[in-house]
């Protein structure tokens, strides 16, 4: 079973462009990932830049509209994520507890949809899918 794992730092939603996170936190968030490794169980990790920096994009009656960050309406954001693959939910949830996190995060774990949880009419509308999760994937040459 595949697990992401979104840091939400309060905080975050507010930071100004090119926040960056204190050394010593990162060092032991380092160690953190480091045991992840060891162990087999991650997959993929990355940081994420404050909203001020990103985008929105909502839609209303199939037309799109373009928010650039900070999003005042914001209450939680998320800061960085781990994707990793293990046995059960609760073993995420041990994972997630050993995180080196501070007094102003927390760790939202989301279960990650297989292929094979879905039933055969999804999984005819996925055709394809598989082949644009690959590095490239679906990429037209130009």
């Amino acid at each position: 079973m595949r697990f992401m794992m979104l840091m939400i730092p309060k905080g975050y939603e507010s930071a100004k462009p090119g926040t960056m996170p204190d050394a010593k936190a990162v060092a032991a968030m380092m160690k953190y990932n480091e045991s992840l490794q060891k162990a087999g169980v991650l997959l993929s990790l990355d940081g994420l830049h404050p909203p001020s920096m990103g985008a929105r994009v909502t839609f209303s009656k199939g037309k799109a509209t373009i928010i650039d960050g900070p999003f005042l309406e914001a209450k939680e954001v998320i800061g960085g994520y781990w994707i990793i693959q293990v046995n059960s939910k609760e073993e995420a949830i041990e994972w997630a507890a050993r995180c080196p996190g501070s007094d102003n995060e927390t760790i939202e774990i989301r279960q990650i949809q297989e292929f094979s949880d879905f039933p055969d009419d999804v999984k005819e509308a996925l055709t394809g899918f598989e082949d644009m999760q690959k590095p490239g994937g679906n990429r037209e040459s130009s």
